[in-house]
């Protein structure tokens, strides 16, 4: 049985953010995370009237076995304070909106685990914002398509984890389409192993999968990209701006990468954010890629006890049916 942090267990943390004179009235672990628990924490005062503090405690993590966080590897989980702050520093150097910090410890001292407390964006999320509030989202949704150029023209020589390579490390692989094939033929095994309709083609997706690969060229420059970009990671501040949430897997890679994922999160609304002269060839490879990372990984995270159970089976069913759709 997993415990959570209380209100009590986040007074500490919040005091060290705002002065110990803050008084919490409340505390609410926010639906959705599967790598780091989300609290809003409310507050009485002259001050802000909450807060939300990220824990990336081992509590909060619901992939099933030894979380490793390889930053070498563009497309391991991302998870902890020092991908965050990275992320959040680069995204705010070039004008994008995230929430502010208020406050980051990363040892263990005052807490147990990594933990930040940040400024809460009281507009909610785009995707809520579609169905309450359309003429809303709709601005928001046209200032989320000019930072996403913003950040597509934030180009670097070296594709990988912005944490990574602000350290001067080097990411595995000699190109986003390797990285992107062998991740994909990962999750195929794995995909096959645990249901018999992508087993019984599961060399027909080999084929396809490899076959997509030899028709993408090298490409020597790679935008600054989110990675994981839906309408539930971007909040909408007062002023009508996209904040960008959830950002730990920030790196520089192909830009077709994040338009599949933004083509298949947005669905109907992705044009106001779609943009020209994408490479079609690695489009089609990123897309058969991405269907399968979105069987494999739901699937496994099933292994565990994460809550939202029906959510995660419908998401693995649904991108079967479309990873299936995909073989010619």
């Amino acid at each position: 049985m997993r415990s959570f942090a209380a209100a009590e267990d986040l007074s500490a943390v919040v005091g060290e953010a705002l002065g110990e004179d803050c008084r919490i009235v409340g505390a609410e672990r926010l639906r959705g995370g599967s790598k780091k628990g989300v609290y809003r924490v409310r507050l009485a005062g002259a001050g802000p009237a909450s807060v939300i503090v990220y824990s990336w405690a081992q509590e909060e993590n619901f992939w099933p076995g030894t979380f490793d966080d390889d930053g070498a590897d563009p497309f391991a989980p991302a998870s902890g304070l020092v991908p965050f702050l990275a992320a959040q520093r680069e995204l705010a150097e070039i004008g994008a909106c995230v929430p502010r910090v208020l406050w980051a410890d990363g040892s263990g001292r005052r807490y147990g685990a990594d933990v930040a407390v940040v400024e809460d964006i009281p507009g909610g999320t785009l995707e809520a914002l579609f169905e309450t509030d359309p003429a809303r989202a709709a601005t928001a949704l046209d200032h989320l398509a000019g930072t996403l150029r913003l950040m597509h023209r934030h180009q670097a020589p070296r594709y990988g984890r912005v944490d990574l390579l602000q350290r001067g490390g080097v990411s595995l692989g000699d190109s986003c389409e390797q990285v992107v094939l062998d991740r994909a033929l990962r999750d195929l095994d794995e995909a096959a192993g645990r249901d018999a309709r992508i087993g019984s083609v599961r060399s027909r997706l080999d084929d396809r999968l490899r076959e997509l690969r030899a028709l993408v060229a090298p490409r020597g420059e790679f935008g600054l990209i989110h990675g994981e970009l839906g309408p539930d990671h971007v909040l909408v501040n007062p002023e009508g701006q996209a904040v960008l949430i959830d950002i730990e897997g920030l790196m520089f890679f192909d830009i077709e990468w994040e338009y599949v994922f933004l083509n298949l999160r947005f669905g109907e609304r992705y044009p106001a954010l779609a943009r020209p002269a994408l490479d079609r060839r690695r489009l089609d490879l990123y897309m058969t890629a991405m269907r399968l990372s979105l069987v494999a990984g739901p699937l496994r995270l099933l292994d565990g006890d994460f809550p939202d159970r029906d959510l995660m089976r419908g998401i693995a069913e649904h991108n079967l049916r479309e990873t299936l759709a995909l073989l010619p």
